[in-house]
């Protein structure tokens, strides 16, 4: 019903920067809310960041000061600027959003990011 389309993952080193990016299509009315989860290897998947169609925003404490959520609503698509990357971020990174009509979530398939020397 909803496709999410990941792009942006990859290997950096410390320090280093990236931008994730994620598009959302299919059955879409109206989104409420576009975010962010990372699974690190033996742990559990844990909120990164997250946007509402108000723009409203939540960060992980690990990450505020170093990564900006922000969002396209006419391209249905939402960015996760990550700088200052350290190997704690090495993670899976996932897309998800929740619609507005039944709060209905969906997730994407994930991208590895590697913060490695």
């Amino acid at each position: 019903q909803v496709q999410l389309v990941e792009s942006g993952g990859g290997l950096v080193q410390p320090g280093g920067s990236l931008r994730l990016s994620c598009a959302a299509s299919g059955s879409i009315f109206s989104i409420y809310l576009m975010g962010w989860y990372r699974q690190a290897p033996g742990k559990q998947r844990k909120l990164v960041a997250a946007i509402t169609s108000g723009g409203s925003t939540n960060y992980a404490d690990s990450v505020k000061g170093r990564f900006t959520i922000s969002r396209d609503n006419a391209k249905n698509t939402v960015y996760l600027q990550m700088n200052s990357l350290k190997p704690e971020d090495t993670a899976v990174y996932y897309c998800y959003v929740e619609l507005t009509a039944d709060l209905s979530k969906y997730w994407g398939q994930g991208t590895q990011v590697t913060v490695s020397s």
